[in-house]
């Protein structure tokens, strides 16, 4: 994993991309809003093909060694094995807290994850190019924008990529219930294949997190809206009273005000 953006002297935020998408999303998305509050990004493209689970693992392992990484989260599956490695590492102890965007499941793969096996199956069958383009029937615009610019990237390897993600399991309660530290949360409230459901569920599950909501159309003019909103809920977060279990907390500090230029 490498640094995309930010200060060579700012504490990190790790961020992962998920299933079939690029560093350059979360770069765009999260790079600006982070480098607002404080914090570097470390990111990296997912390893294509049937290791891309374990490869994201090792990785985000591997940037919490090396860096000073205060935060750490992802988008999609990003976030499913950003919780997964912070309820079972000792490093996740000291972190300001996670970055978790767009969850699609919990625990074992459902239908959600069958539309992503689907999508293998159709490239296999008609090649990138032309999956893409039926998609872009009643698609939305911007979520076609970044698929048509990170697919390729894959080349043939893509199908094994996708299906590596929908075999992934994603955080069961109890690991949810593990994460000690605040937890902020974006999903779109119109996105089929990132219920709001789920969210709600991971934020009810974790003890002190908060869950902000948008519309699929939001990032359209400004990618920057995911990452800033999910910050934004990770400050809520941090600061919310103790009695806001499931939509706040006890805090720790001001993770989306600045708090990590502060620290030492």
């Amino acid at each position: 994993m490498r640094r995309t953006w930010g200060r060579p002297d700012d504490p990190v935020a790790v961020v992962l991309p998920g299933s079939g998408s690029t560093a350059d999303f979360v770069t765009r998305a999260f790079g600006p809003p982070l480098a607002g509050a404080g914090y570097a990004l470390v990111t990296a493209d997912p390893v294509a093909g049937p290791e891309a689970v374990t490869a994201a693992l090792a990785g985000l392992a591997e940037a919490a060694a090396r860096y000073r990484v205060r935060l750490a989260g992802g988008v999609s599956l990003g976030a499913q094995l950003a919780v997964r490695w912070a309820a079972g590492s000792p490093a996740a102890a000291g972190l300001d807290g996670l970055l978790l965007a767009l969850p699609a499941w919990s625990g074992p793969p459902g239908a959600v994850a069958a539309a992503s096996s689907a999508a293998a199956a159709e490239v296999e069958a008609v090649g990138v190019a032309e999956a893409l383009r039926r998609a872009r029937r009643g698609g939305v615009g911007w979520v076609l924008d970044e698929l048509a610019a990170a697919w390729p990237r894959y080349g043939a390897d893509l199908p094994a990529t996708l299906r590596a993600a929908a075999g992934s399991p994603g955080p069961t309660a109890a690991e949810l219930g593990r994460i000690a530290v605040p937890v902020g949360l974006a999903a779109f409230v119109d996105d089929p294949l990132h219920p709001l459901v789920v969210a709600e569920q991971w934020a009810g599950a974790l003890r002190q997190a908060a869950l902000e909501r948008l519309r699929l159309a939001d990032p359209g003019p400004d990618r920057t809206v995911l990452g800033a909103a999910t910050l934004r809920a990770l400050h809520r977060a941090a600061t919310a009273r103790p009695e806001h279990r499931g939509d706040g907390g006890t805090g720790r500090g001001r993770p989306g005000s600045g708090r990590g230029r502060r620290r030492g």
